[in-house]
């Protein structure tokens, strides 16, 4: 077991936005009594005052940390978003500030397929439709524009976890399933890799998306693609709501050229559940929606804070960066009792390591282990020596030109 230079008595937990209270109780289980849950997420002025002085956060999708806000958090050293996405986050500024971020990218796979399964097959029966029409007292007992999904074709963009994990079960239900995706991914079951999106959509009956925000995925599907897709077929975005433009879809929806919709993402949504929610596409009682709610099943938010909790506390107490997503990536060993752990990261630049080694050759320091990464801008060296009396070395660390931040472990 390590002890933190910094006691974790000492070492201030922010969670925001109501994250599972498993979160709390494994960080309070490791001895990190400092933690203040939050079932939201304040305003700027205010999350800035509460994070002034916060060492780990923990946020869900509507925090988000603006430059500004990164920039007045000076004793923060790890963040985890209890969630697939980052975008939240200025990931760079992060970096640079020696902060590595950290995510759940597959604990909430199997809920946003099975929703997405689920939409698919509302869709193509038509019950979005009878089920509004019924709340207005109409009843619709028709089999017109109702289909089994049974030997349809979907397609999907974008197959990494949650694409390859909703092909599998669309299959398993007789669908034929196609995708697309910028990388080489290997096609799970009976599968088609289609060279080309626009390919994809002339294919199949129900698209739907599951790709990242970028700038390559930005207005993704907008009036081209959506009149490349098959007449009266069907579009599912649970992915990201810049990847659609709404307003190309809502024409599509008038014209009947696009069947039916299910959305789960908005290019801008509510800060909160007291907020109302705004837009067009309400109007069309073909569409389903849902408040970004494709990941918020029980199931999936216990595995995000088990493994969110468990990759900052990892972290915290010896310095591994598995899977964080915007920093050099090492994977320590547990600490040797007697020993110390000197974390020193820096900017990528010549002569920085060569200043470090001398550090610990002017002060006659033998180093038992070293671990070395780098990621773009950021260097991360980590060093284990025999002893606790470090305080000179922290001290001469931190006057190297370069450094980011020091951070030192006592093994007992």
């Amino acid at each position: 077991m390590s002890k933190l230079s910094l006691s974790k008595e000492k070492i201030k937990v922010v969670l925001l936005e109501g994250v599972h209270p498993l979160a709390e109780e494994l960080f309070r289980k490791d001895g990190y009594n400092n933690v203040h849950y939050l079932k939201d997420s304040p305003e700027p002025e205010a999350l800035k005052e509460l994070l002034s002085d916060a060492h780990i956060l923990g946020i869900r999708s509507r925090t988000f940390l603006t430059d500004e806000i990164l920039s007045a958090c000076d004793k923060l050293m790890a963040i985890g978003t209890f969630c697939i996405g980052t975008n939240q986050i200025n990931l760079e500024v992060a970096k640079k500030q020696g902060i590595p971020v950290f995510n759940a990218p597959f604990s909430n796979t199997r809920s946003v397929a099975e929703l997405v399964l689920a939409e698919i097959i509302f869709l193509m029966r038509g019950i979005p439709q009878k089920n509004a029409a019924a709340h207005r007292g109409e009843w619709q007992k028709t089999a017109s524009n109702s289909y089994e999904i049974r030997n349809k074709k979907l397609g999907i963009v974008g197959f990494g976890h949650i694409g390859s994990q909703l092909g599998v079960l669309a299959e398993s239900m007789g669908m034929q399933v196609y995708f697309y995706d910028i990388e080489n991914k290997l096609p799970m079951g009976n599968a088609k890799d289609l060279e080309s999106l626009e390919q994809l959509l002339s294919e199949v009956d129900v698209l739907s998306l599951h790709v990242p925000s970028t700038p390559e995925t930005h207005n993704m599907i907008g009036k081209k693609q959506l009149q490349k897709m098959k007449p009266n077929s069907y579009l599912i975005n649970a992915a990201r709501g810049d990847v659609v433009v709404i307003e190309d879809l809502i024409d599509a929806l008038e014209s009947g050229h696009i069947q039916g919709a299910a959305l789960d993402v908005f290019p801008e949504e509510p800060g909160s559940n007291q907020e109302p929610f705004t837009s067009e596409v309400k109007n069309f009682d073909q569409v389903i929606i849902t408040p970004h709610i494709g990941g918020s099943t029980q199931e999936a938010q216990v595995n995000i804070a088990n493994e969110v909790a468990n990759k900052l506390i990892k972290y915290s107490n010896n310095g591994s960066t598995s899977s964080a997503v915007n920093f050099p990536q090492v994977s320590l060993p547990e600490l040797v009792e007697g020993r110390s752990r000197i974390m020193h990261i820096h900017e990528n630049k010549p002569g920085v390591l060569e200043k470090v080694n001398h550090v610990f050759s002017a002060l006659g320091m033998n180093i038992s282990a070293l671990h070395l990464q780098t990621e773009g801008e950021i260097g991360y060296v980590i060093l284990d020596v025999n002893g606790t009396d470090v305080d000179d070395l922290k001290n001469n660390l931190e006057q190297i030109d370069g450094t980011v931040r020091v951070r030192i472990l006592h093994g007992s």
